[in-house]
C-alpha cells in the first residue's frame, strides 16, 4: 500500500486588476477501499469562505468567490493519501454472456451517460480502426485492454499543441496529444463498442520510474465490466491502472473533472501555471522550485493543428 504526498500549486496571474471572482476547485481525493486521504490541506489566496458538495458523480467539490481587486489567484493544495491495488478481472471465458449483459446495462441509469457520444466527423475512421468484429471473439475486457494499447502505439505523446478544447476531430487528425487526449479518444473507442468509459483525472506517482505524466496532473479512463466494475485504463502509458494512480475525479469528460474552473470580471489576458510535486512514503516534499511547470497559458489557444505543423518545420530546418 504506496503511501504519497502531492503539492500541487494552480496560480492565475493577471495584467491588470480583476474582480468578482468565482471558482470550482476538485483537488480532493476519491475516498474509497482503494484510496485513503490521511491529511490535506487547501490554502488559496485570500482565505476565502470554501464550500463544499457532492457532485452527480461522486466527487467532492469546493466553490468560492473572491469579490475583491486583485491581481494574482493561487490555489494550494497538500495531501496524503494511500493507494491499495484492487484485483484485477479474470479471463473472461464466456465472454458473450457479458456483452449481453453490457447491452442491457445501456439502458440503466448509473451507464447512460458514460455511453453517450459526442458529436464529430471522423465517425468513419474510428469505426474501422476499432474493429466492431471483435465483439465476437474477444471479451470486453480484451478489447478495452486491446484499445487502450491501440492509442498507445499509433498516437505520439507530444506536448504543447492541444488544449483542453482540442476536439476529437483535431486530435484525431494530429495522431498526437497529451494524456487528456489519449483518454478522450479511448472514451470514444470504448463507447463505441457499447462500454461504458468515464474520464478520470488525478496523478500519477510512479516513483520516477519514467512513465509519461509523472509529476504532473494526469489523465485516464475507467472502463465498465460486468461482474468486476470500473477498471482503469491510462493509454498515455499502456498500462491497467493499479496503486501508482490516485484518482481525484470522475465524469462524462475532462470538463466534469476539472481540477480548478472559474471566471472572473476584468482583462482576458492572463497566464495559468500549474506545479505538482510528488513525495513517495515518508520523504520530504520536493521544493516546487526545483518542479517542472506542466503548463502555462495565455489568452486564448492557438490553433492546434496549425501549431503542431510550425513545429514540423522547425524541426525539419534543424
Amino acid at each position: 500500500m504506496p503511501k504519497f504526498t502531492v503539492h500541487h500549486i494552480t496560480t492565475y496571474s493577471y495584467n491588470s486588476l480583476v474582480y468578482d471572482s468565482a471558482n470550482q476547485i476538485m483537488l480532493f481525493p476519491i475516498k474509497d477501499e482503494q484510496q485513503e486521504v490521511l491529511e490535506q490541506q487547501i490554502k488559496i489566496t485570500g482565505d476565502p469562505t470554501v464550500d463544499v458538495f457532492i457532485d452527480y458523480y461522486g466527487n467532492e467539490v469546493a466553490t468560492f468567490t473572491n469579490p475583491n481587486a486583485h491581481n494574482q489567484l493561487k490555489i494550494e493544495s497538500i495531501v496524503e493519501v494511500n493507494v491499495t491495488k484492487k484485483a484485477l478481472p479474470e479471463t473472461d471465458i464466456f465472454h458473450q454472456t457479458h456483452w449481453e449483459s453490457l447491452r442491457r446495462s445501456a439502458q440503466e441509469i448509473p451507464y447512460i451517460n458514460f455511453l453517450k457520444q459526442e458529436s464529430f466527423n471522423v465517425q468513419a475512421e474510428i469505426l474501422s480502426a476499432i474493429n466492431l468484429q471483435q465483439k465476437e471473439t474477444k471479451s470486453p475486457l480484451e478489447v478495452a485492454k486491446y484499445l487502450s494499447s491501440y492509442i498507445f502505439k499509433n498516437f505520439k505523446y507530444i506536448k504543447g499543441i492541444t488544449t483542453v478544447e482540442t476536439t476529437v476531430d483535431e486530435i484525431w487528425k494530429l495522431k498526437s496529444g497529451v494524456c487528456q487526449d489519449f483518454a478522450h479518444i479511448l472514451l470514444v473507442m470504448l463507447r463505441y463498442m457499447g462500454i461504458p468509459a468515464r474520464y478520470v483525472s488525478g496523478y500519477i506517482c510512479a516513483n520516477k520510474n519514467g512513465m509519461r505524466g509523472e509529476g504532473a496532473t494526469h489523465a485516464w479512463v475507467e472502463a465498465y465490466l460486468p461482474n468486476y466494475g470500473w477498471l482503469g485504463l491510462d493509454p498515455t502509458n499502456n498500462c491497467v491502472v493499479e496503486d501508482m494512480h490516485v484518482r481525484l475525479a470522475v465524469g462524462r469528460n475532462f470538463i466534469d473533472c476539472s481540477p480548478v474552473k472559474g471566471t472572473y470580471k476584468g482583462t482576458s489576458k492572463h497566464s495559468l501555471e500549474v506545479k505538482v510535486t510528488v513525495a513517495y512514503e515518508n520523504e520530504e516534499i520536493p521544493s516546487l522550485e526545483q518542479a517542472k511547470i506542466e503548463l502555462i497559458e495565455q489568452d486564448a489557444p492557438s490553433n492546434s493543428y496549425r501549431k503542431f505543423i510550425e513545429m514540423q518545420q522547425e524541426q525539419q530546418q534543424q
